[in-house]
């Protein structure tokens, strides 16, 4: 079967997808520079994958989680937001 490994690349604000056999991730949430924008993650730590291919991430730094929908440019905050 082909497999996904998803890293939480949080030195570099994104949330990498590795496919079976791949020599290069697919950048599925972030990748686009440390910031608080919708299209953007800071520092992210834990990810869940659910079973249609949407990626939650605990955007440590932005106090927030996301919701990055399959092949979306960016996320939608489900959870925090406001603050510390």
């Amino acid at each position: 079967g082909q497999y996904t490994l998803y890293v939480s690349d949080t030195g570099n604000h994104r949330v990498v997808a590795w496919m079976k056999g791949a020599r290069e991730g697919i950048v599925v949430a972030g990748g686009n520079g440390e910031g608080g924008d919708l299209a953007q993650l800071s520092h992210p730590r834990g990810i869940w994958v659910d079973g249609s291919g949407n990626v939650y991430v605990a955007n440590e730094q932005n106090h927030r989680v996301m919701r990055w929908e399959k092949g979306a440019r960016q996320g939608t905050v489900i959870a925090g937001g406001n603050g510390d």
